[in-house]
């Protein structure tokens, strides 16, 4: 194998290990933005909630909340199951 196939080969190689990783930067990337959006859906429905059990609820809470959980469905189909585990406040 001569000089000029071994720069081709290492380029070759070195191109598919940064597809590779820009793959992988992107799906991780991805998959924050859906978790971002997921966490403002939750959020949005907490204050729902929170605003319907203190009696603070606007005219249009119930269907605000069918709608939120329709967006969270939906987003759960498209993206996977959300961690509804709770996080401790932060101070």
């Amino acid at each position: 194998m001569g000089l000029l196939d071994k720069v081709k080969t290492q380029a070759a190689n070195a191109s598919a290990m940064a597809k590779d990783a820009a793959q992988k930067g992107q799906a991780k990337f991805d998959a924050m933005q859906a978790k971002r959006a997921a966490d403002v859906l939750l959020r949005n429905l907490g204050a729902v909630v929170y605003g319907q059990r203190t009696g603070r609820a606007g005219a249009t809470a119930e269907a605000d909340a069918e709608r939120i959980v329709v967006s969270l469905k939906d987003h759960e189909a498209e993206h996977g199951p959300i961690d509804l585990g709770a996080e401790p406040p932060s101070d």
